[in-house]
């Protein structure tokens, strides 16, 4: 039988690998947050011309006008997508004028602001929706798993499993978006409450196999226990995340389009890492947790004398 959970320490290791990479860019260059959480100017431009202006170019134009700050993103043959910082509707127009003059007939599909008070709403509710799902989690799977053993400790091992994907999601975002110019918009915070939601359900999955063999083999040990769980739902968590998932969300970022590019290889990486996490993180802290494995940690190994 596979020995998933003796190599519990490694799995724990590439995850935090991972998850300090991410932060460390993170740490140095912040998070790119967009205009749905922080106060700015979304505005689509459509070029009758079909020869798009560069980013560079993009940049200074809008410099002139008096707006420093300013993200671009191309969505289609001849249309892009300008992120900035908030402008007036004078300030709109003379940009609007100065495209015209420069790139010829330039047409504006969407102009959308948003200001300082809601991008700090839909900041707090995201925090609060997560918050409250945490609880929620907890609550339910210890209602649920009530007959079982400690059954509190399940809906936090759940949890926890549930915050390794979101460090995973934010490490992957706070990279792609130096490198790739990703930002945080809605589209992120949609990919992370699906990757939320499809991680505990994949744990509880797990953890319900776990309380069926505890009923039926009591004369193994607790590690043997969830390690036989493993393997018997192992195969269909494989089918089910690369089957069902990725490969289908792996066709839409090879062949979708450009503005749901970020979205879909969030989901994509965040998907895989639930399936990850409930394997490797949520299921083998939670025999560290029965066994309390911490108390040996420290320990000198007796050494044996001749």
């Amino acid at each position: 039988m596979i020995n998933i959970i003796k190599n519990r320490y490694i799995f724990f290791g590439i995850s935090l690998l991972i998850i300090i990479t991410g932060f460390t860019v993170l740490a140095i260059y912040g998070l790119p947050l967009g205009i749905d959480f922080t106060n700015g100017t979304l505005t689509e431009y459509q070029f009758s011309s079909g020869t798009l202006p560069s980013t560079a170019d993009l940049k200074t134009l809008y410099a002139t006008d008096g707006v420093p700050d300013v993200q671009t993103e191309t969505t289609g043959t001849n249309s892009i997508i300008i992120r900035s910082t908030v402008m007036d509707t004078s300030t709109q127009a003379k940009v609007l004028a100065d495209l015209n003059a420069k790139y010829g007939s330039v047409t504006v599909l969407q102009s959308n602001s948003v200001s300082p008070i809601i991008s700090q709403e839909v900041t707090n509710r995201a925090i609060l929706a997560v918050v409250v799902a945490a609880v929620v989690i907890i609550l339910y799977i210890t209602y649920v798993f009530r007959k079982v053993p400690n059954a509190f400790r399940y809906g936090v091992c759940a949890v926890i499993a549930m915050i390794h994907d979101i460090l995973i999601v934010f490490s992957l975002t706070a990279i792609g978006g130096h490198f790739f110019g990703w930002t945080v918009d809605s589209l992120f915070l949609t990919a992370l409450l699906t990757v939320i939601g499809f991680s505990v359900q994949d744990t509880i999955v797990i953890y319900d196999r776990v309380r069926e063999n505890n009923s039926i083999h009591r004369k193994i040990s607790y590690e043997q226990l969830v390690n036989h769980s493993l393997v018997q739902t192992l195969q269909r968590s494989i089918n089910t995340n690369l089957v069902l998932v990725e490969f289908i969300l792996l066709a839409l970022v090879l062949l979708g389009g450009v503005t749901i590019r970020q979205f879909t290889i969030i989901l994509l990486v965040g998907m895989f890492s639930g399936a990850y996490s409930s394997i490797f993180v949520a299921a083998p802290l939670l025999v560290i947790w029965e066994t309390r494995e911490w108390k040996s940690w420290f320990k000198k190994k007796n050494l044996r004398t001749t």
